[in-house]
C-alpha cells in the first residue's frame, strides 16, 4: 500500500507532463488500434466468405469471361448442389466517386446465399420486375434508397444508361455480413446486350457452384477444371475465400504498409515514454539515494519506476481503448462506406492492451536499472 501511495504521488508531481505523456499514449493506442481495424476490415470479405461455395472463372484472367453453355457441364460435376451466374456489371451512379459493388446474377443466386435476408414478398416482386434490382441494407443506408426507387446507372462495361427499379433491400444475417451492393437479373444484362452488342451476350463474369460436402471442395475444384482442359476457355475454381483473398493480395504492400506505420507509432511514443521516465528518475535520483540510505532495497527502487511507469502506460493505454469504438465509427462514416463492415475485434483491443503494457515496462528498464543501482553518497550529492 505504501508503494502504491509513493507511485500515485510520483506520476502526479509533475501534472503537465504526465497528461502530456498520457495524451500521446492515448493518440499512438488509438492509432494502432485504427490501422489494426482497417487490416481486418480489408479482409473481411475473405473472413466472411462460406466453405461451402466455390467459384469459377476463366483461368487466364477473371476479365475473360466464360461462355454460357459451361453451366450444364458444371452442373454434372460430381458433389455439385447448384450453379449461379453472376457479371460483375461496372456502372457509375451519378458521381464516379459512387463507388459500389454491381452484379448480374441469376435467379438463384440468392439461394446460395443464406445469409442475406429478404423478406418473401419482395424476393416475389424482384422475380416479376426485369427491370428490378436488389439493394444491400449498408448502400440503402448511404444513398437512401427505397423499394420503389429508380435507380439510373451509367454503364462502363456495358453502355448506356441502366434504369433499375428497387424491389427489395438485402439484410445481413449479422454484422459482418457486407450488403453494400445492387443485384439485378442476369437474364435482363443478357437480353439488352444481345440487342446491342451480340458479341458479349450469352457470357457469364463467374459461376458460382454450391456443393454437398465441404470436405470435397478440393477434389470438385479438380474435377470442374478438368472437364473444361485444353479447351478455348478454360476454368480456375477455387474456394470463395480463395477467391476474395485474391483480390486482397493484389493490395498486399499497402497492407505491409499500414501494419509497418501502426508499428512505427508505437516505437515512437515507447521512445517519448522513455524520455519522460528518464527525466523523471534523473530528478528523484536524491530521493532514491535516501531511501536506500533507510534500509530500502534496489527491488523497491526499481518497484517505483516500473510502478509509474506502468501506471501511466494504464491510463493512456486504456483511454485509447475507450476511444476506440467512437473513433471506429467516425473513421467508417468518413470513409464514405469504403469499409462495409468496420468492428472493433477483441483482438484488436487485446493488441492495444499488449502494446501499452508493453511500453511501460519498455520505458521503465533504463531508468529503473539506473534508480536500482544509485550509490548512497553519490546520490545525495546530487542536484536536480
Amino acid at each position: 500500500m505504501y508503494a502504491l501511495k509513493l507511485i500515485a504521488r510520483n506520476a502526479l508531481r509533475h501534472r503537465l507532463r504526465t497528461l502530456l505523456t498520457i495524451a500521446g499514449l492515448l493518440i499512438a493506442v488509438l492509432a494502432y488500434g485504427l490501422l489494426h481495424t482497417v487490416v481486418d476490415a480489408w479482409y473481411a470479405g475473405a473472413a466472411a466468405a462460406s466453405n461451402a461455395r466455390l467459384v469459377t472463372r476463366n483461368a487466364i484472367s477473371l476479365v475473360f469471361p466464360l461462355p454460357v453453355s459451361y453451366e450444364n457441364r458444371i452442373r454434372g460435376v460430381d458433389g455439385v448442389t447448384s450453379v449461379a451466374r453472376s457479371n460483375w456489371f461496372g456502372g457509375v451512379y451519378r458521381d464516379p466517386k459512387n463507388f459500389f459493388a454491381m452484379f448480374a446474377v441469376s435467379d438463384n443466386y440468392l439461394d446460395l446465399y443464406p445469409e442475406f435476408i429478404l423478406p418473401q414478398q419482395q424476393r416475389a416482386d424482384y422475380r416479376r420486375d426485369r427491370q428490378g434490382c436488389l439493394v444491400g441494407r449498408q448502400l440503402a443506408d448511404q444513398f437512401g434508397f427505397k423499394v420503389g426507387d429508380v435507380i439510373p446507372i451509367k454503364g462502363t462495361i456495358y453502355p448506356g444508361t441502366w434504369k433499375f427499379v428497387v424491389r427489395g433491400i438485402l439484410d445481413g444475417r449479422d454484422d459482418t455480413t457486407i450488403t453494400r451492393q445492387l443485384i439485378f437479373h442476369w437474364d435482363y444484362l443478357n437480353e439488352t446486350v444481345r440487342k446491342t452488342t451480340p458479341r458479349q451476350a450469352d457470357q457469364v463474369g463467374v459461376y458460382v457452384l454450391g456443393i454437398a460436402n465441404p470436405d470435397d471442395a478440393a477434389a470438385i475444384s479438380r474435377n470442374v477444371d478438368n472437364t473444361f482442359k485444353n479447351s478455348l476457355a478454360e476454368t480456375l475454381t477455387e474456394t470463395e475465400q480463395a477467391f476474395q483473398l485474391g483480390f486482397v493480395a493484389m493490395s498486399n504492400q499497402i497492407i505491409a504498409a499500414i501494419r509497418i506505420v501502426s508499428y512505427v507509432v508505437i516505437v515512437i511514443i515507447m521512445a517519448v515514454m522513455a524520455n519522460a521516465m528518464a527525466m523523471s528518475a534523473r530528478e528523484r535520483t536524491v530521493e532514491y539515494a535516501t531511501l536506500k540510505a533507510l534500509g530500502f532495497g534496489p527491488a523497491f527502487v526499481a518497484l517505483l519506476v516500473f510502478g509509474e511507469s506502468l501506471a501511466i502506460a494504464a491510463v493512456g493505454g486504456g483511454l485509447g481503448m475507450l476511444a476506440m469504438p467512437p473513433a471506429a465509427s467516425l473513421f467508417k462514416q468518413a470513409t464514405g462506406g469504403v469499409f462495409p463492415v468496420f468492428n472493433v475485434s477483441a483482438q484488436t483491443l487485446a493488441l492495444q492492451a499488449a502494446c501499452s503494457l508493453a511500453i511501460g515496462l519498455a520505458a521503465a528498464i533504463v531508468p529503473a536499472w539506473q534508480a536500482a543501482h544509485v550509490r548512497v553518497v553519490e546520490g545525495l550529492r546530487a542536484i536536480g
